[in-house]
C-alpha cells in the first residue's frame, strides 16, 4: 500500500502536468481542486468556447494498469454531477458548452519522465 503523503504529492504532480500540458495546447486554467456536496473537480479548463472539467489519473509505470482505466462509471457520474454544481455556481458559464476529459499521467519508474494521454469527452455516459 502506498503511503497517502506520497500518493498526494504524486496526485499533485500529475495535476501539475495535466495543467501544463493543457496549457501547452491553449487551455486556459479556471480553477483546480474545486469542491462541491456531490465531490472534487481536479481541473476546471477553457478552450475557444467550451469549459472542460479535467480528471487528472497519475500511475507510476503501468504495472496496475493504465492510469486512464481508473475511472470507473461511479466516478465519472460524481465528476460529471459535480460539473453541474460548478456550472450552477458559475453563472458566467451557464451559456457554455462543457464537456469532461480524462488526463492520464503515466510515469516512467525509472526516468521520472511524465507520459501525458488526453482523452477528448472521456466522461460521456455509457
Amino acid at each position: 500500500m502506498v503511503d497517502p503523503g506520497i500518493r498526494a504529492k504524486r496526485g499533485q504532480s500529475g495535476e501539475s502536468h495535466a495543467r501544463a500540458w493543457l496549457e501547452g495546447h491553449g487551455y486556459t486554467c479556471v480553477a483546480t481542486n474545486w469542491h462541491c456536496p456531490d465531490g472534487e473537480l481536479d481541473l476546471v479548463m477553457r478552450t475557444g468556447n467550451e469549459l472542460v472539467f479535467v480528471e487528472v489519473k497519475t500511475r507510476v509505470g503501468d504495472r496496475f494498469g493504465r492510469a486512464a482505466d481508473a475511472v470507473s462509471e461511479s466516478k465519472r457520474q460524481k465528476i460529471l454531477d459535480a460539473a453541474e454544481w460548478f456550472v450552477a455556481d458559475h453563472p458566467q458559464y451557464h451559456d457554455m458548452i462543457w464537456r469532461g476529459d480524462i488526463v492520464a499521467v503515466t510515469i516512467h519508474p525509472a526516468t521520472g519522465i511524465a507520459q501525458v494521454e488526453h482523452l477528448v469527452n472521456a466522461l460521456v455516459e455509457s
